[in-house]
């Protein structure tokens, strides 16, 4: 059974480390497109919050981006991980 462009994305995500963040673009460039933003609609619809910890996710410039529950919410959960927060938008 093939899977979707999402599962594949939540899977990626899934095997990054408490602690660590990942851009947009690597996460696209390890499921082998440059398809930025489908990462981040797939994200945004994430139904498997906790599970898939997409506040591990950030922009390729250094700002965290956005977050369905809000980006007051990932800097929270960032900075419980030990990430030092220095851009927000």
């Amino acid at each position: 059974m093939k899977k979707s462009f999402s599962s594949k994305c939540y899977e990626t995500i899934r095997e990054v480390p408490r602690g660590k963040v990942v851009t947009y673009k690597q996460v696209a460039e390890r499921l082998g497109t440059k398809a930025y933003r489908a990462i981040g609609n797939s994200m945004h619809n994430n139904p498997h919050a906790p599970l898939v910890p997409c506040h591990r996710v950030i922009k390729n410039n250094g700002y965290i981006g956005g977050y369905s529950k809000g980006m007051k919410k990932k800097k929270e959960l960032l900075i419980k991980e030990g990430i030092e927060i220095k851009k927000i938008s």
